[in-house]
């Protein structure tokens, strides 16, 4: 009797040692319209009638570049106006390991729409050979901000740069917004390049990159702007941006094309990859969401990796437009009543591009739907903007991840900074995104291998009711319970799988 009681025991507990060992170790962090704000959430209970979700480590695709946000004047400016505590704290949350730990920054080149004033760095007209080539505009706020931001992160970040558009002399139309490069400016705009390298250089930031030109289809005749045809800017490129660069001992700067909506990939892709000496230059192509801030586009996002698969793909700028930002309501950024751009000039035909949608959806459904469709990187606009949602000259306003009040030395980090951390801080570059299964279309899905080894699934329940799902890995599974309008990074560690 009392060897069978002992036998039964002895059983349990290898039954129970067998089903711990099957249960895959990980950690969640949760954002959620209740609450939660990359908060560690566990103590899950299993659900038979659960999905699943199925990862496949022998399926990879796209090696990650980062994930980040824009150095604009506006922030930087602002920065300057907060204490130094606050300061400290905004650039320690984007930039620390700690924090969002952004991998992949932007910054703009002469004057765009979320700078003070208008200014180039070249402002003599008819400097050909700019001798008066003079950075002085960003010493005051933007210089500071990225250098601050250098010593905060531990493990460094890429920095590409993009002109709204070349000082007006050297204009077909001789202003700041629209018009075209003059073809014999062409040689002087491919030296502004290699001297910003080098007056960044000698400030102690290094730049990787550049868009060629930000939105070279223009932007309605509203902000500085410069246009090009895919056929003059691969010209541009091919034979006077790259020369000169390599020439100048910059051969090694990435140069991105396009910089504009993915509705108008296959256009450009085509011509830029058109051939060996089309594509010579050319590092990879950048996109931006204003197209629709709902609708991915992935059969442009495809094409454009299968024309160069070898090449970046990079979400350079995405926001919530069109908006003033709300102040410490975070329940406005779960909710279905954000509007962009398109909601307001967008024909009929074209509306359902533009729908009112939860800027957090915005944002996740995005950055997912891009990751599934081989972009590598993915860029935020401003880090940094106020209550009125600039400053801005032109006064176009828009949301930013976090918000400040300069008067009242305030801080307000929106749910937005919390949705892009999911990504930036968990997913790092050279990661490579995997494969996987899920049985539940209502479940948003991503994941990724990093390089340690480690494993960042995200998934996105943008529904009213909470889930519950199985995440499997190998023999192993777990779980998990998900809010009703939530978004949580599932971290498999290295060393617990």
């Amino acid at each position: 009797m009392k060897t069978t009681i002992l036998f039964s025991i002895l059983l349990l507990l290898m039954i129970n040692c067998t089903q711990k060992d099957n249960i895959l170790a990980v950690e969640v962090y949760e954002t959620s319209a209740s609450g939660n704000k990359l908060t560690k959430v566990s103590n899950f209970t299993s659900d038979e009638n659960a999905s699943t979700i199925k990862l496949d480590t022998s399926k990879t695709f796209q090696t990650i570049t980062g994930f980040g946000g824009a150095f604009t004047e506006s922030s930087a400016y602002l920065l300057n106006k907060l204490s130094q505590k606050n300061r400290d704290t905004i650039l320690q949350a984007y930039f620390s390991k700690e924090g969002a730990n952004y991998s992949l920054t932007r910054t703009h080149m002469n004057s765009c729409d979320f700078s003070l004033a208008q200014y180039s760095y070249s402002p003599v007209a008819e400097d050909m050979t700019l001798e008066h080539f003079t950075i002085k505009e960003d010493q005051d706020d933007l210089i500071p901000m990225i250098k601050d931001a250098m010593k905060v992160s531990k493990d460094g970040f890429k920095i590409f740069a993009s002109p709204w558009t070349a000082a007006p002399w050297m204009k077909d139309n001789n202003a700041w917004v629209g018009g075209k490069l003059l073809p014999k400016y062409y040689d002087t705009w491919a030296l502004f390049f290699s001297k910003y390298i080098d007056a960044y250089k000698e400030e102690g930031i290094d730049i990787w990159g550049f868009t060629v030109e930000n939105e070279p289809h223009g932007n309605g005749n509203n902000w500085e702007s410069m246009h090009f045809t895919p056929q003059e800017m691969t010209n541009f490129v091919q034979n006077h941006l790259g020369p000169k660069l390599e020439n100048d001992g910059h051969g090694d700067k990435i140069i991105l094309g396009y910089d504009q909506n993915r509705a108008g990939l296959k256009e450009w892709v085509d011509v830029m990859y058109k051939d060996e000496a089309s594509s010579k230059y050319f590092d990879g192509t950048a996109i931006h969401w204003y197209e629709s801030t709902y609708e991915v586009f992935p059969k442009e996002l495809q094409y454009a990796h299968h024309k160069a698969p070898n090449k970046y793909l990079i979400e350079t700028e995405g926001c919530i437009d069109s908006q003033v930002p709300e102040w410490k309501n975070d329940a406005w950024y779960w909710a279905k009543e954000a509007t962009d751009w398109g909601w307001d000039w967008a024909p009929e035909d074209q509306k359902y591009l533009h729908p009112k949608y939860a800027p957090v959806n915005r944002y996740a459904r995005d950055i997912i739907g891009c990751l599934n469709n081989w972009v590598d990187g993915w860029v935020d606009w401003n880090m940094v903007l106020d209550r009125q949602g600039g400053p801005n000259w032109f006064k176009n306003w828009c949301v930013a991840p976090v918000i400040v009040d300069p008067k009242k030395d305030e801080v307000y980090f929106t749910p937005l900074f919390y949705t892009i951390s999911h990504f930036s801080k968990y997913i790092r570059p050279a990661a490579k995104v995997i494969g996987f299964e899920n049985s539940d279309t209502d479940l948003q899905v991503t994941a990724a291998k990093n390089p340690d080894g480690s494993i960042a699934v995200v998934v996105f329940n943008e529904g009213k009711e909470a889930k519950n799902f199985k995440l499997q890995f190998g023999q192993k599974d777990i779980a998990i319970h998900i809010n009703a309008q939530a978004l949580q990074t599932i971290v498999i560690d290295a060393d617990k799988k």
